[in-house]
């Protein structure tokens, strides 16, 4: 047995402080920062926790998917980052504005400049009674002056729409109003409408949600051509398998927090063969808190607690007996 461990003196407990405090902040190199994020709801007088201290950090340029079953937590992350709901506690920061700090002016002009919004239903993001390009044109408009310089004529901004309309293969449907265009011609355009002003960041809520397969493979392709030629950071709520498989990251959630994360590398082989190789990975958040997966712990039989042991280079986990674990 080994002894009790020798308790830290006080010059162990300043490098400690000193160390600590030249430590850089959580996501302090990341476009998007969740830390210890929290959302409470009120109904009928019961709390429910839809956010439970979610930590989560996105990268300035990243494509990536956010999944999680009806309930864990993700639509209400998206409307947090969208500045439609304000978080009850925590920190949130998107491309260096603090979510929990703006006024009602600041957040206006967040979502105007800051972030896009794509939602679901297809008519929810067009207005009926205007062109496409009209659409498009609209959110520059309402920038006004805050706006590029790039897109403060009309002249200007009927040159942005056009570019946007070309590179998400939608260039003939400008004069269109959205009942004369397919879903996922309405899609794009939704798409476009949302990249008008060169937001920092694109969310999308189950973007393909109401569409076929095929259709929604060429959605996906035009939040590609987003991310790869305008440098857009994309994030995508999603249950698509096949819009989960295109993107280099995907990030569960449950039970309001962050559980595991999926990452797709390309790999070759010794005969030249390329393939996506994916690794899935279980979140550890900011408290050292770890999600293990259910089916594992339902397989071993773990419940309310488990037996750890540090190794040199890894972790056990044991399911709770009275036993030694095997070795």
């Amino acid at each position: 047995m080994t002894g009790p461990a020798t308790p830290p003196t006080l010059t162990d407990l300043e490098q400690q402080a000193t160390a600590d405090r030249d430590r850089p902040s959580y996501g302090h190199d990341a476009l998007i920062t969740c830390d210890r994020l929290v959302r409470v709801f009120t109904t009928d007088g019961v709390e429910v926790q839809a956010l439970q201290g979610l930590d989560l950090t996105v990268r300035e340029g990243e494509l990536m998917a956010l999944v999680g079953a009806s309930g864990s937590g993700k639509s209400t992350l998206m409307n947090v980052l969208a500045g439609l709901d304000v978080p009850t506690a925590g920190a949130a920061r998107v491309a260096g504005r603090d979510l929990l700090t703006m006024n009602a002016k600041v957040r206006l002009d967040y979502r105007r400049e800051v972030v896009g919004f794509v939602w679901q239903q297809t008519a929810r993001n067009l207005l009926p009674y205007l062109t496409a390009a009209q659409n498009i044109a609209l959110p520059m408009q309402l920038r006004g002056r805050g706006a590029p310089r790039a897109t403060r004529t009309v002249r200007a901004r009927a040159e942005r729409t056009g570019e946007l309309l070309a590179m998400l293969g939608v260039p003939d449907c400008a004069d269109r109003r959205p009942h004369q265009l397919s879903g996922g011609q309405q899609q794009r355009v939704a798409i476009a409408v949302a990249l008008a002003n060169s937001p920092s960041v694109l969310l999308a809520d189950e973007p393909t949600g109401e569409l076929d397969s095929a259709t929604g493979e060429e959605v996906f392709a035009a939040f590609r051509r987003a991310n790869e030629e305008l440098g857009t950071t994309i994030v995508i709520v999603t249950h698509d398998q096949a819009v989960e498989n295109e993107v280099r990251r995907t990030v569960a959630i449950r039970d309001g927090r962050t559980s595991s994360e999926v990452l797709r590398r390309t790999e070759i082989d010794a005969q030249g063969q390329e393939s996506v190789v994916a690794r899935e990975y279980a979140m550890l958040d900011r408290a050292g808190r770890l999600q293990l997966p259910t089916e594992y712990t339902a397989a071993l039989g773990m419940e309310q607690r488990v037996l750890l042991e540090l190794e040199q280079d890894h972790i056990q986990v044991w399911p709770d007996a009275t036993d030694d674990p095997p070795r």
